[in-house]
């Protein structure tokens, strides 16, 4: 079967027909294309919300010659992320909402911007993202087969368990949590005295019923729309972690496209990252506010914080050589 990154060059010059995970034909005036989408999560997230935002608006700009299709919880991938990102950078798959952590698993140069408490608000975030993160981040993704259409957001990553209010390190001490599978969270959390152990997000939700893992870390817009409550007692909201999501779509698919095709794409990703932002935002505190009404929640004080940003900034000497001079320097806040 021909591979993706050639399909987009061969749309343009005939009139084939393919019925892989995405398809082009041509018509006597432009090119129509069926293209594939995931998202981590499910329907009730923000992520596919912005993703069908996406979708509506390449459909209206193109005149309908642009269909992309989104499918929630990695469906084309068997739930496994980093494998459905793998998919996007040699072609068997043409966009995601991908968290740059699990990019970092593929090259841990992605997981600069994630580095622990490195952010204290969302506006050193902003300074850092519009003062040459994004760039960063556009050069990093280009040398893996992947156009980056911008940043979508997560958010802060907070924390949920079933054993006891965690407020400072010490309360981490032996609890069994599910971190994303790249090494520098299982460094993060075995420095604050926690069992990390890693899993596909799929999984999460059944694991913490059967007692398998007794916490997990994620977004609130995840925490919320994945139900993590009917399993979960306790809520930390320590905003330790920001987590932006790469909008990706395939390089060679991206260049394949007409000047016109590639500026409808950008202008539609560019409202849909925004839409995104601005939503998951907004809801952040609402769902603090409901989760708070389903799980104890503990806000750690800043002198709280400060003991777990002490616990693990040792990491930042160990991992500075493995993100690079160029990407520290990006995701600085301090610049």
């Amino acid at each position: 079967m021909m591979s993706k990154r050639l399909r987009g060059a061969v749309a343009l010059l005939a009139c084939l027909v393919l019925g892989a995970c995405g398809s082009v034909t041509a018509t006597p005036n432009a090119p129509v294309y069926t293209w594939d989408m995931t998202v981590t999560v499910g329907e009730s997230s923000t992520w596919y919300k912005a993703a069908q935002r996406f979708a509506e608006t390449l459909s209206r700009e193109s005149g309908g010659r642009m269909k992309l299709r989104v499918f929630t919880g990695e469906q084309l991938s068997a739930g496994d992320p980093a494998a459905g990102v793998e998919q996007l950078m040699n072609g068997d798959k043409d966009f995601s909402y991908n968290s740059t952590i699990i990019y970092a698993g593929i090259d841990p140069r992605f997981g600069a911007i994630n580095a622990p408490f490195l952010y204290r608000d969302y506006d050193e975030a902003d300074r850092a993202l519009n003062s040459g993160a994004v760039e960063a981040y556009e050069k990093l993704s280009s040398e893996f087969g992947v156009k980056m259409l911008g940043f979508g957001e997560s958010g802060f990553r907070q924390l949920t368990n079933n054993v006891r209010p965690v407020g400072k390190p010490e309360d981490l001490a032996g609890i069994k949590v599910r971190i994303p599978g790249i090494g520098m969270f299982t460094d993060i959390f075995r420095r604050l005295g926690a069992n990390p152990t890693t899993m596909n997000f799929s999984e999460v939700f059944t694991s913490l019923q059967q007692g398998t893992i007794e916490g997990q870390e994620n977004p609130m817009d995840v925490i919320s729309s994945a139900g993590l409550a009917e399993v979960q007692r306790h809520l930390t909201v320590w905003n330790y972690v920001y987590d932006p999501l790469i909008l990706g779509m395939n390089q060679d698919l991206f260049r394949s496209l007409s000047p016109e095709d590639r500026d409808i794409v950008e202008q539609a990703a560019a409202d849909a990252n925004a839409f995104q932002i601005e939503t998951n935002r907004g809801l952040e505190q609402q769902q603090i506010d409901e989760q708070s009404k389903l799980m104890t929640t503990t806000v750690p004080t800043d002198a709280q914080i400060a003991r777990f940003r002490a616990a693990v900034r040792p990491l930042y000497e160990a991992y500075e050589s493995v993100w690079g001079p160029d990407m520290v320097r990006a995701v600085s806040p301090e610049r």
